[in-house]
């Protein structure tokens, strides 16, 4: 509200400068959707459609470019922006920065494998010793392979997804 004979103070119209903050906004939601959502959509235990399986691994194959261009977009931005930012601003454009370095990072990793690393050289015991690490009536995976057997717990496997082996002299790869 304004006192008689003032006029008031002119609605100035959003400037250049809050173009870029909102496209630096832009870039981090774009890296972090692009690493986030297939990872969301490929959750190891909960139900999965094909068709949201068949999104997920198309934003997968399409995340390390687009979190490398956001990257560069979001490193262009803060170079603009920096002079004329304030200590919060500056502050904020560091950690946009290493967010989105860290999506571009995270979109070239193998989540999943690092969560569920194969089991290489699984230690054995003889059977009659098994009861310490196999209750009765647990299932197993077994195999026989030259004269030589071998059982692995399905749970066991089900965590690992692979378990990497040599039986009877043949290298097997067991998974289910």
């Amino acid at each position: 509200m304004t006192n008689r004979g003032e006029t008031p103070a002119p609605v100035r119209p959003l400037g250049r400068r809050w173009l870029l903050w909102i496209s630096l906004l832009a870039a981090a939601s774009i890296a972090v959707a692009a690493v986030w959502v297939p990872n969301w959509t490929m959750r190891p235990f909960e139900s999965q459609s094909p068709s949201g399986l068949s999104y997920a691994f198309a934003l997968r194959r399409l995340a390390p470019a687009a979190t490398l261009l956001a990257l560069l977009l979001a490193a262009g931005l803060a170079w603009r922006l920096w002079r004329g930012a304030r200590w919060a601003g500056r502050l904020v454009l560091v950690v946009s920065l290493l967010a989105i370095g860290a999506c571009a990072w995270i979109a070239r990793q193998e989540v999943f494998e690092r969560m569920f690393p194969p089991l290489h050289h699984p230690g054995y015991v003889r059977a009659a010793e098994a009861a310490g690490f196999v209750a009765p009536g647990e299932m197993v995976m077994a195999i026989q392979v030259a004269g030589e057997a071998v059982a692995y717990p399905v749970r066991q496997v089900a965590y690992h997804h692979v378990v990497e082996d040599v039986v009877g002299g043949a290298p097997l790869a067991v998974t289910y």
